[in-house]
């Protein structure tokens, strides 16, 4: 199986597919990127959100999904093989289920949550910030474990992200996309001491 390793290569959801099951990789813009383990803080955040948007979406339209779920982002109408951005979202929101495919979701989710740690830090806010921005994704978190924080960015009628608001961990989250759905922070952030 060919393992990505050509600079000068473009890559797509097909080679991306031919890659060892057992190695965590994104293509952005065709390029490979490989993911290293998460850490246990980056886990217990994962779980406890997961079970919070969990509980509310059941017997709901909308499901959640944690990675490893392989997030194919189409620019116009790439076809899902061709497709040179496959994502890892930490957490992912999806309200159209004809999109799932496979292993994942071929198109634009409904929210999506990152848990940054120094190694992804570049790459969730710089990079997976304007795909998800310019794919429209309605809401973008991005989760700091050790400052204890989370930027909520919520696309703006411009289809711009505006500023974010940022919460602690003593804080709740109103969620925009579900406005009666409310998410507790203590617990998030409760486990990672």
């Amino acid at each position: 199986m060919p393992i990505p390793h050509q600079t000068d290569k473009k890559y797509t959801y097909a080679d991306y597919l031919t890659w060892p099951e057992n190695e965590r990789w994104e293509i952005i813009d065709g390029t490979a990127y490989m993911q290293s383990a998460p850490t246990w803080q980056h886990q217990s955040i994962s779980r406890e959100l997961l079970l919070q948007f969990g509980e509310y979406l059941r017997n709901r339209p909308c499901q959640v999904f944690a990675a490893p779920f392989d997030l194919r982002l189409p620019e116009s109408e790439e076809k899902d093989e061709d497709v040179t951005s496959v994502l890892q979202p930490d957490i992912t929101i999806v309200c159209d289920s004809s999109k799932l495919k496979g292993t994942g979701y071929y198109g634009t989710p409904d929210l999506i949550i990152e848990i940054i740690s120094p190694s992804t830090g570049k790459m969730d806010r710089l990079y997976k910030f304007n795909k998800y921005e310019k794919a429209g994704v309605k809401e973008y978190w991005i989760v700091e474990p050790e400052n204890k924080l989370v930027s909520v960015f919520i696309q703006q009628e411009n289809q711009r992200y505006g500023r974010p608001d940022v919460y602690s961990e003593e804080d709740k989250i109103k969620v925009s996309i579900f406005p009666d759905l409310v998410i507790d922070l203590k617990p998030v952030f409760g486990y990672t001491d």
